[in-house]
This record gives structure tokens, sequence and C-alpha cells, in this order.
């Protein structure tokens, strides 16, 4: 008799720990519609996607086509999330910048209105010279005086000054951070003052474009999976490791339709 072939490794999953999981009985989230036609959603507890097997390397969000991969897989695994992809334009990544000057972007938006922070930006960039001018040198010249003449704190002062000094020493490059995988990366940045694991996870999901980002802390993809299940409480984050475990390998895409739910309370 011919013996069986192995199956192929597959990814695994964990139903048991999703059942722990507060829900509550079915509830309805009406959809606005541009008719007099309601549409509803009806949600159900959420049911873990059959194991699939997917390249180990995955393209950047940066094309329309992977964009296209990402939503067929997101709507087959996730019949709930399909009726927001179905409700929105496709998401976008179309952030050009290089790392570094990204990150400089990153630690000067902390904790600013955006008109407030785009006029610091604006300042910042024509301290340097010009967009282009953004490099560790240029940074390491400017005083912390001068940038506070333009707006810039003392504390995000001294964020971009060890930002700069990492760069010039060789802790951190464009090209290293390019090749990194996402451990590595959420590793070494979080090493920067002023830049945490909430930070890195932007950094990667809009600069870098990465398809597999889950920011289990962000408030704004929390109150989105919250609304999409009917949970009780806000989710975990190892609670939403397993809700989320379905979207995997473009759990950044999930995020994002997650933000634009939030930003609709829960009604399209």
């Amino acid at each position: 008799m011919a013996k069986r072939s192995k199956p192929q490794s597959q990814i695994s999953e964990n139903p048991s720990a999703s059942s722990k999981i507060p829900f509550r009985p079915q509830k309805i989230i009406k959809l606005s519609t541009t008719t007099t036609t309601t549409t509803k959603l009806t949600i159900q507890p959420p049911v873990l996607s059959q194991p699939t097997l997917f390249p180990k390397t995955l393209n950047p969000l940066s094309s329309q086509s992977e964009i296209t991969l990402a939503l067929d897989h997101l709507r087959s695994s996730d019949p709930q999330l399909a009726a927001l992809i179905d409700s929105y334009n496709p998401p976008t990544f179309d952030s050009d910048r290089p790392p570094f000057q990204s990150l400089a972007r990153s630690i000067l938006y902390q904790q600013l209105a955006t008109k407030a922070a785009q006029s610091i930006y604006t300042r910042f960039i024509s301290l340097c010279g010009g967009e282009d001018s953004v490099l560790p040198g240029t940074l390491l010249s400017l005083s912390a005086q001068n940038l506070r003449q333009i707006g810039v704190s003392g504390r995000k002062a001294s964020y971009l000054h060890d930002l700069a000094e990492k760069f010039s020493n060789g802790t951190l490059s464009d090209s290293s951070i390019l090749e990194m995988d996402d451990e590595s990366l959420l590793t070494l940045l979080t090493l920067v003052k002023g830049i945490g694991a909430w930070s890195v996870h932007m950094f990667m999901i809009f600069s870098l474009k990465r398809p597999d980002v889950l920011p289990v802390g962000d408030l704004g993809v929390r109150k989105g999976v919250k609304l999409l299940y009917g949970l009780k409480e806000l989710p975990k984050p190892l609670e939403m490791e397993q809700l989320c475990e379905k979207w995997r390998p473009y759990r950044s895409v999930g995020s994002w339709y997650m933000w634009r739910f939030m930003e609709a309370k829960g009604v399209l």
C-alpha cells in the first residue's frame, strides 16, 4: 500500500481561546443607504476561518493588484468584514518618504492637532533647507534652541537628535529598515527615544506599507473590532490577536477598515 504524503504545514489557530471572549446576543447594526431601503448587518460571534497557506514573503501594499488580493482574502475569511469592504473605496497607502524622514515627521506630529503639526512640520522642512535635506547630519547640526524657535518642544528636540544619532552611528539606516522583519524593526525602533510600539505600527502600515500589521493597542482599531463583533467591552491585546487571526496575512488592511468603521460609529 502506498504511503500517504504528509499534509503541508498550516497556520495554527486556537478556537478554544476565542470562546472565552464575551459576546452579546445577536445584535443588529443598521447600514444607511442612498435609497429608502434599509440594509441590516447581523452581528454574529466571530468564527475562525479555515487554515490557509500563504507565501512567506508578501509584497508591500503599494499596488492595486496587492490591495485586490488583500480584499479578496478578507471578504472570504470574514463575511462581517466583507460588508465594510463593499461600503468604502479601497484603501491607499501612498507615502513615499524615506524611513528617516517618515520617523522624524512622526515624532514632530506626536500629541498635536493635525493643523498645528502641519504648521510645525512646514517650518521644520524650511529650517532643514527642503524635505530632501531632512537627513541625520542636517538634524544633528540644528540645536535644541533652533528647533524651539519653530515650535518644537525641548523633549521632542531630544527625540529627534536621538533618532539622528542612531542613524549616524549605524544602529539604523534606511536600507536596513527596509530589509528588517517586523519583529526586529519593532525591537530596534523602540530603542529610539520617543518612539513606542504604536508609533512603529503606524510607521510599518503607512510608511513601509507592510500588509500584516495589527496595532493591538490602537484605540480606533479596538473600537472598530468591538463594534464589528458586538463585544461587550473593548478587546484586550490577546483578544485582538485571536479575533483578527482570520485576517492574516492582511491585518493592516483589516485595521484600516476598523478605523473607518469606528469613525462611522458602526453605521455605514
